[in-house]
């Protein structure tokens, strides 16, 4: 399978990660926390973050894949 991780990074410090795997996000700092709270609580932004998995991730992993396939 294939899991989608979305970083937010703020001065060199990841703050918080949305994990596919996972389905929500994950804060790293006392802010990281509070933003995660109020991104899980928030259907329309977990929903966004899904779908980059289907819409790009995907399709992409496909391409990439054979790529890789036809080199070796």
């Amino acid at each position: 399978g294939i899991e989608f991780i979305d970083s937010y990074v703020f001065n060199k410090v990841e703050d918080i990660r949305f994990n596919s795997t996972v389905g929500r996000f994950v804060g790293y700092t006392e802010h990281g926390v509070k933003n995660a709270e109020a991104w899980n609580s928030d259907a329309g932004i977990l929903g966004q973050e899904q779908a980059q998995l289907e819409s790009y991730c995907k399709p992409n992993a496909d391409i990439d894949y054979s790529a890789i396939l036809d080199k070796t």
